[in-house]
């Protein structure tokens, strides 16, 4: 890995991202908010279950390389505080994830709530896998 990134900090990193996405988009948390913005039926619900196993293996997958580049840019800024790591997540969240999410949602037909529910996933995210890399520097 490039710097001083290891592939256990990594991995940790997009496990903790998948392990929330698994927490935010249950009933627990958005789940039903979720399914209400995006206007799914139990039916299409069903549907989407057969492809489901595709559907996290490439989520997880775009999580080892964002953990990566997000490694990257902390070791070539220097950042080894866990609250520095933190909030390079939240900017590149909102500076990035955020806003390329709206710019993508505003040519759906998807309500308002359904991208703000999916960009704030991205921001937590980001700003816990910073945390995680940020602290293991």
């Amino acid at each position: 890995m490039p710097g001083s990134c290891h592939v256990l900090p990594i991995v940790v990193a997009a496990v903790a991202a998948f392990v929330l996405g698994a927490v935010w988009y249950s009933p627990v948390l958005f789940g039903k908010a979720w399914v209400a913005a995006n206007g799914l039926t139990m039916e299409k619900i069903e549907a989407m279950r057969a492809s489901a196993p595709r559907a996290y293996t490439v989520s997880f997958l775009c999580n080892l390389v964002m953990a990566v580049a997000l490694c990257v840019l902390l070791g070539r800024i220097g950042v080894v505080s866990w609250l520095t790591g933190a909030k390079l997540g939240a900017l590149v969240g909102f500076g990035f994830a955020a806003t390329i999410g709206l710019t993508a949602h505003m040519y759906s037909d998807r309500k308002l709530s359904a991208w703000a529910i999916d960009a704030a996933y991205q921001v937590a995210y980001l700003v816990l896998m910073g945390s995680i890399l940020a602290a293991w520097h």
